[in-house]
Formats: C-alpha cells, sequence, structure tokens
C-alpha cells in the first residue's frame, strides 16, 4: 500500500518532471487542493497532460479544503481547487476569489467493518446511519481537520440534532489528518467513517471494509476550481492560473477526468458548465 505522504510526494514528483524546461519560461503555478484528490492519483493522470498542452507546470499543495482556502486568503497559491461548495462562494463573495466554476464531482460514502454494529447496511439516509451511530456507540472516525469531507460530515450531524463532540475520545475519535490516513485509523479501529469515493476506490488498506450507505442527495460532492484574486496579490498568475481553470472546464479537461479510474472505476465526473471553445 502506498502511504499518504508516498502519494503526495509523488504528486509533486509528476507536477515537476520538466521543471526545467518550464521554469526558463517563468511557467508554473501553485494550486491549493485537498488531499481526497492527491490521494485518489487523479493529479498524476492530470498535470502531465495540461503540461503537455500549455508548457505550465502545476505544483499542487494538498491540505484540507479549509487550510487551502486559508491558504489562498493569504496569498499562498495561484489556483483553488476544493468540495466545499458554501465555503468556496464565502471565498469569492468576501473577494479573495475571482469566480468559481464547477469542474467535477463524485459522492460520500460511509464504509466500515461487515459486522456493522449499528446496522446501518443499505439505509438511504446517511443521517439515520450517523444517528444509529451515535445510539449505539460504535466507533465512529471523523477527520476532524475542517476538509470538504469534515465540513460534509458536521453539516450531517448538524441534521440529526447530536453533537458528536461531546463523545470525542470515546466512541468519537477525530484525527486531525487527511482521507488516507484516517481511514487507516478507521480500518484499525473498525470503525465507521465517512470518506469521498474517490479516495475510497483507489485505497489499498481496506482490509474487509465495505460500502454500508451510498446514495443519499445529502452525500453529492461537487468540487470547484477558483483563481485566487490577483487584485489582493498581485504576485499571483493570474494568467496561467486561468489557463489551468480553462483547460480544467474544457472539453479536453473534461475528458481527461473522465477518463481517469482505478481498479476500472471512474472516480471523478466532469461537470462544467458548456463553454463555447475559442
Amino acid at each position: 500500500m502506498r502511504s499518504v505522504a508516498f502519494r503526495l510526494l509523488l504528486v509533486l514528483v509528476v507536477c515537476a518532471a520538466s521543471l526545467g524546461t518550464v521554469r526558463a519560461a517563468g511557467e508554473t503555478i501553485i494550486v491549493q487542493s485537498t488531499t481526497s484528490t492527491a490521494n485518489s492519483g487523479l493529479y498524476e493522470h492530470l498535470l502531465p497532460l495540461f503540461w503537455a498542452d500549455t508548457g505550465i507546470t502545476a505544483y499542487v499543495v494538498a491540505v484540507g479544503t479549509g487550510q487551502a482556502l486559508r491558504n489562498a486568503r493569504n496569498g499562498d497559491g495561484d489556483v483553488v481547487l476544493v468540495h466545499a461548495r458554501e465555503a468556496e462562494e464565502q471565498f469569492v463573495t468576501e473577494g479573495f476569489g475571482v469566480e468559481r466554476h464547477d469542474v467535477m464531482a463524485n459522492d460520500f460514502v460511509i464504509v466500515g467493518p461487515p459486522t456493522d454494529r449499528a446496522r446501518i447496511l443499505g439505509l438511504a439516509s446517511a443521517a439515520e446511519a450517523l444517528t444509529r451511530i451515535a445510539r449505539s456507540k460504535a466507533r465512529f472516525v471523523s477527520r476532524g481537520d475542517d476538509s470538504g469531507t469534515h465540513k460534509r460530515e458536521l453539516a450531517l450531524w448538524q441534521t440529526t440534532g447530536i453533537d458528536p463532540s461531546a463523545a470525542s475520545g470515546t466512541w468519537y475519535r477525530e484525527t486531525g489528518s487527511g482521507m488516507g490516513a484516517t481511514l487507516n485509523v478507521a480500518v484499525g479501529m473498525a470503525a465507521y467513517v465517512l470518506t469521498d469515493r474517490g479516495t475510497w476506490i483507489s485505497f489499498g488498506n481496506k482490509a474487509d471494509f465495505m460500502v454500508l450507505v451510498e446514495g443519499d442527495p445529502d452525500l453529492f460532492n461537487p468540487y470547484g476550481v477558483i483563481l485566487v484574486n490577483p487584485t489582493l496579490h498581485p504576485h499571483v498568475n493570474a494568467a496561467a492560473g486561468q489557463r489551468f481553470i480553462d483547460w480544467l472546464v474544457s472539453a479536453r479537461g473534461q475528458e481527461a477526468i473522465a477518463d481517469y479510474r482505478v481498479h476500472g472505476q471512474q472516480l471523478f465526473f466532469p461537470n462544467a458548465e458548456p463553454r463555447v471553445e475559442q
């Protein structure tokens, strides 16, 4: 199994494969993004294609969505690609980003051991599943890191009327880590966990864990891409950052996203608004 650290390092290696050529032209960008996209291997697939088409090297900083947006607010990046729509729209409304574009989507799932102590297998409602987990005091592992996944988990808990933080350290455990590391903890503890499907498909340490809850509309997981506002941060490489965005939402980029598969399964589904190619 590839460790999370190795996966993230590999993203940077792939991105930097042709750095010598690109640096001469000064065409590099920093993309603040999520551990879920990095863990899935998506950037290893996309960024060499983007470089081949544009000559621009993209470096990915893979952190939780909340941290990615905070980094971008500080001007530590040219583009943000994350998955917490409300937070993304606030980022733009507050003037830190230029415009949010839909780029792709997948969904969240709740996974756990086949013993399924809380009896959630096959439930249509993620909120009902969390309610049963809390009532049974079955172990649940949370990322606890203000990531897009963590934000969605908290929103689901809110619909149940249950505050899991009151049980922190007992049946409810918080890792403060990325998705891959959190999945490793959950498997080790035989605990339930919410994960994006892309990371789950590519995750190599599943043991006997299985998807127990899926298909709830509340588990829909859209990703957005935003150019960091160059008016606030003049050092932002706005031209190259916009080319990255335009490439992602173009027919070429959308096809590349759709083509990415692990174990024969498609991880992300392009959903950019149709554009008239220039």
